[in-house]
């Protein structure tokens, strides 16, 4: 094998040692000269340091290559089975956990249960990875691990990633024990769906109390739990709650200025409900500020009309040495939008990738078509998504179609509502949102019914007949005086 450079050789060497640094190996092709040397030496019996190279192949250098060392090492080992699928992406690790249950040749412990379960949690984007962890839970339930507190907890944290609350809540009213960290996973679960905000916030915070009336030993909110309570307080948009939340984060836990999360959650808490010079007052009091917290300061000016003041933190956060991302300058354009700051969206909107490299994203576009379509410049929002890099989604052109009839631009109306039912034949109907479907009509009769074309009005309501599709009322929440949400 060909010499390797001095500072390589004296990586070998250390990696003969107990505890081998392979944190420093930072490509693939040293990786695999560490692994020869390695094989050259013997050294490859010792479990500990098989597991920090499967650990280092798991990563995005070659995740086959980790697999290779678990199938080669004889007999099976168990310790590095669960290192390999705790390293690996979630959905490899599903794949790999199925492989290893038909060989029959794994005893599985509490380990690789918390492990796959929590992989089947990280993958909920898909639709299959449901009736796959159930799977996975009903040999946790066969083996006689449903008793072992992480299982669980992982478990309620599997069903409620994947939206199905209802699981997640029986499996955790059916636990025997519960730690503070399968409370703070069933209130997170609560607090993350995407439907039904305001009941699962309600849930949230009936658990809550639940949580601090317990007389479990051990039992006690901790810091996540806050940072979910704060997430159901911004969801609810109730002051006299998040008040009393915050309240008891200064009694009960520590001073919040002090932790990055809560002190984020608390000024996303604010700005929600409304009180501006609180969420400002916390942020400026806070030690340590990261992205997440300047993007919920503007996001809470940008609800509020405060542009030119959501710029400006933009400004700070130069100052400061942080980096906006993507979500942050996703409420910079709508504060723009708020406060009719169409020059400055745009100088925003090109500076993205110019001086941030930040590649725009469609909701980007939409931000700054909703801006021109706003402001009246409808022509100018029509050549944008045009002229766009990706291709434009029906969120988009209902924006646009929104601003015509808001500004009685009845020929770009009618074009712009064409280009819609044209994109919704191309679009499967289950893909398609039957509310969408329903406004995109609606929206198009409106612009005629505005420039009094009611035969097209007439065209548009007989193709809504003969294609069944319906209207749904809308409801909304008040907030009575006793603090009782009531939905209208």
């Amino acid at each position: 094998m060909q010499s390797l450079p001095m500072p390589r050789r004296y990586l070998i060497s250390s990696l003969l040692q107990p505890k081998p640094p392979l944190k420093l190996i930072k490509s693939l092709s040293h990786l695999k000269q560490i692994h020869a040397q390695l094989l050259t030496n013997d050294r490859l019996k010792s479990p500990p340091i098989l597991a920090q190279l499967i650990q280092r192949f798991s990563s995005p250098l070659a995740p086959t290559h980790a697999h290779l060392i678990l199938t080669h090492f004889h007999p099976p080992n168990l310790y590095l089975f669960n290192v390999l699928i705790r390293c690996t992406k979630p959905r490899d690790s599903i794949h790999l956990f199925a492989h290893w249950v038909s060989k029959s040749s794994l005893s599985f412990d509490d380990s690789t249960y918390v492990f796959v379960l929590g992989a089947c949690a990280r993958s909920c984007t898909a639709v299959s990875v449901l009736f796959e962890g159930k799977q996975v839970h009903a040999r946790v339930i066969k083996h006689g691990f449903l008793s072992d507190v992480m299982v669980g907890t992982t478990a309620v944290h599997f069903y409620a990633s994947n939206r199905d609350v209802g699981s997640a809540r029986r499996l955790f009213d059916e636990m025997a024990v519960r730690s503070s960290a399968t409370w703070n996973a069933m209130i997170k679960g609560y607090c993350s769906q995407k439907l039904k905000v305001g009941e699962y916030a309600r849930d949230a915070f009936a658990l809550f109390k639940e949580m601090l009336v317990s007389d479990v030993s051990g039992v006690t909110p901790t810091d996540t739990t806050m940072v979910s309570v704060l997430s159901a307080a911004s969801q609810l948009g109730v002051l006299d709650t998040g008040t009393c939340v915050h309240g008891y984060i200064e009694k009960a836990i520590y001073t919040p200025e002090l932790d990055v999360f809560i002190g984020t959650g608390l000024v996303d808490m604010y700005a929600k409900c409304g009180c501006l010079d609180s969420a400002m007052y916390v942020f400026k009091r806070m030690k340590e500020r990261n992205v997440l917290t300047w993007t919920a300061m503007v996001t809470g000016l940008a609800v509020h009309g405060k542009g030119k003041q959501a710029l400006e933190i933009l400004d700070a956060m130069e100052a400061h040495c942080v980096k906006p991302n993507s979500v942050t300058f996703t409420s910079l354009f709508s504060a723009c939008c708020h406060a009719g700051l169409v020059e400055e969206g745009l100088c925003l909107f090109h500076s993205m990738e110019r001086e941030f490299g930040i590649e725009p994203l469609i909701q980007h576009y939409g931000c700054v078509v909703d801006l021109l379509g706003r402001a009246g410049h409808l022509k100018e929002a029509y050549s944008f998504v045009k002229d766009m890099k990706v291709e434009p989604d029906a969120v988009l052109w209902r924006s646009l179609l929104n601003a015509c009839k808001v500004h009685g631009d009845v020929v770009m109306g009618e074009k712009v509502g064409k280009i819609l039912l044209q994109l919704q034949q191309q679009t499967e109907l289950s893909v398609v949102e039957s509310s969408d479907v329903s406004e995109d009509y609606v929206a198009l009769s409106n612009v005629y019914a505005y420039a009094e074309r009611w035969e097209d009005v007439g065209m548009v309501r007989d193709m809504m007949k003969i294609k069944g599709i319906q209207t749904k009322p809308g409801c909304s929440s008040v907030q009575s005086f006793r603090g009782r949400l009531l939905d209208v």
